[in-house]
Formats: C-alpha cells, structure tokens, sequence
C-alpha cells in the first residue's frame, strides 16, 4: 500500500459515517459545481461525478435536485469555499476547507475552535508547503484490467499512486491536482465507473504525539468537523498505532 492510501484509509473523517453529513456535504458540492458549470451534466464534467457519487451514497433524488435548483436560483446566496490553515496544540498542522454562505460567521467559529483549544489560526497558504494536495478518484474494478497495466496507463495522465481498497473492493487512483480533468476524461472515455473523485492533502511528513496529545487533538479535531460549514479536515498527526 502506499503512502497517502494508508494516512486517507487511517484519517477517514467521521462525517463520512454518518448519512446526513454525507448528504450535507454532497449537496454543497453539488450547488458549487453547477454554479461553476451550469446545471446540465453532459457539460459540466464536475457534477456528473458528483451526481455518480451521491447515487452510490443512497441520497435521495430530491436531495440532488434541490441542490441544483439552490445554485441556479437567484433569491438564494452563494456558497463560498474557503481554506484556512493553523496549528492545533503541540505543533501539529491543520487544514480546514469549508463551504458557506456566510464567510464572516464561519472565520469566527474556526478561530474559537483554534484557541479554545490552545492553537492558532494562521494566514492562508502558511501551511501549503507541508502538504500535497492530490485528486482522489474512486472507480469500479474493470475485469481484465491489472492494477499495473492501469498504473502504466495512467502515469502520462497525472496519476502517481493506485491502490486497491479491499473493504469497498475499489480502485483508488491518486494524481496532481491539476491533473483531475485529464484523469477523469480518460476513465470515462474507457468506461470505468467513476465512484467518488475528490480533493486530498497528505502531509509529507507525519508528526508524532503521545496518546495524551492525541486525545486532546482529537478534541480540536472533532469540533471542526461537527461543524456543518467545515468539508475537510486535514493534518499532519502521526497514525494511531494499530
């Protein structure tokens, strides 16, 4: 396995068991992508794989639509992503990605979490240099085709890491962010079904903390993602060990 398929596999958030954070989440991705590319998926590459990926999550038809129809009407406000970066206590690095519509009232709730928690939030693209930030692409597996031929295959197109994921019996395919359009035109165009494609930051290196300092980062940890502005949270925390 590799490097940032074990740390994803280790650092799955919490809101991806539970299935009105899954729906929440889906539904602002899909409002932002149909702003960005207009509300047909024939055209607009980004919410086809958005529209794949709520159906395979079980949310509910309405659920997508409604999504759709906030983005295009004009009474409704938009959704804004925003990236903040700090450090929680003990040195560790966090990224936050959000989506809201009140910009003003999500920068507040993000600061308390920092320092009622004994860290700081610092200015954006402080952290960047710590982290790659790679496209995340989930497909079916395609009978007679090998993770190496695929592997092979990919590597003109963007694509660093495969894996294969034994519990959800899916391939995952890793590329440099600015690959994500090249990546996701050659899997569609040879027909592999495309189940989830997302945003990752792995750390390049992972800090180490004692169990105590876990506890306590986990505290910070929680608190960002039970809020419902927060997507992704992302930190360069050392595994727990197995």
């Amino acid at each position: 396995m590799g490097r940032a398929f074990e740390y994803r596999k280790a650092t799955k958030m919490k809101r991806w068991g539970n299935m009105a954070r899954v729906f929440t989440k889906l539904g602002k991705q899909i409002t932002i992508a149909v702003k960005e590319g207009g509300p047909d998926p024939d055209t607009n590459p980004r919410l086809r794989v958005l529209e794949q990926q709520a159906k395979k999550e079980n949310m509910p038809k309405e659920n997508v639509e409604r999504a759709i129809k906030k983005a295009i009407s004009k009474d409704e406000s938009d959704y804004k992503e925003v990236v903040y970066e700090g450090y929680g206590p003990f040195g560790i690095a966090i990224v936050v990605e959000t989506a809201t519509d009140n910009p003003t009232r999500t920068v507040a709730n993000v600061r308390s979490y920092f320092n009622k928690h004994n860290g700081s939030l610092g200015t954006s693209g402080s952290l960047e240099f710590l982290f790659d930030h790679k496209c995340v692409f989930k497909i079916a597996a395609k009978e007679g085709v090998s993770l190496d031929e695929l592997e092979l295959e990919l590597i003109d197109y963007g694509v660093d890491e495969i894996d294969h994921d034994e519990e959800e019996n899916e391939i995952v395919l890793y590329g440099e962010f600015k690959s994500y359009s090249d990546i996701q035109k050659y899997l569609e165009e040879n027909g592999f079904e495309i189940h989830s494609a997302e945003f990752e930051r792995i750390p390049h290196e992972l800090k180490e903390v004692t169990e105590e300092q876990r506890v306590l980062l986990n505290k910070l940890l929680d608190k960002f993602e039970d809020d419902e502005d927060v997507q992704n949270v992302f930190h360069n925390m050392a595994l727990e060990a197995e």
